[in-house]
């Protein structure tokens, strides 16, 4: 039975994985953290002094992941998405949060100074919304808020009649 792929994008802090482990665990399908895939597999091409972190080989990411995405039924993880191929993916949902929690959520990460604000003014701005508007078809592109627990069940229950509503249409 063919699944869907899925993209879950979104500044970090924003609850990208909390959702995405918890829908791969309700839907049936491979949840995929770039960010962990890339550390295990050492996909970096530098180190971004300014930012105090390793640099994404792109080109190595996607070839990793290929064969996976050709099959169906992959959540996928990541703040950025205008790397990966447009053809993977069904549906792209872009999480939300209102600057107050996004803020304490990166504090406690250990984010600060120009790393803490680079973060929080790309939420303010919309970047990764935009970035996927630039990068997807304009009709599989959704924002959903990510803030409390009560987001989080709605959109784990929004997303689950999505997928269920797509096998049926696609099976």
């Amino acid at each position: 039975m063919r699944r869907p792929n899925v993209l879950l994008t979104g500044t970090p802090g924003v609850g990208k994985t909390t959702l995405g482990k918890e829908l791969a665990s309700r839907a049936g399908m491979t949840y995929v953290n770039v960010g962990d895939m890339a550390k295990d597999g050492e996909l970096y091409e530098g180190f971004d002094e300014e930012y105090d972190c390793p640099i994404l080989d792109e080109d190595r990411v996607i070839d990793e992941l290929e064969d996976k995405m050709s099959e169906g039924g992959v959540i996928v993880d990541y703040h950025g998405c205008d790397f990966f191929p447009e053809r993977w993916f069904h549906i792209v949902f872009v999480l939300r949060t209102e600057n107050s929690f996004l803020y304490d959520r990166l504090e406690s990460r250990g984010y600060k100074g120009k790393k803490l604000q680079d973060n929080i003014q790309c939420e303010i701005f919309q970047t990764l919304y935009e970035e996927a508007l630039l990068s997807y078809r304009e009709e599989i592109v959704h924002q959903l808020p990510s803030n409390t627990p009560e987001d989080l069940e709605r959109n784990l229950d929004q997303i689950m009649q999505w997928i269920e509503q797509w096998m049926k249409d696609n099976n």
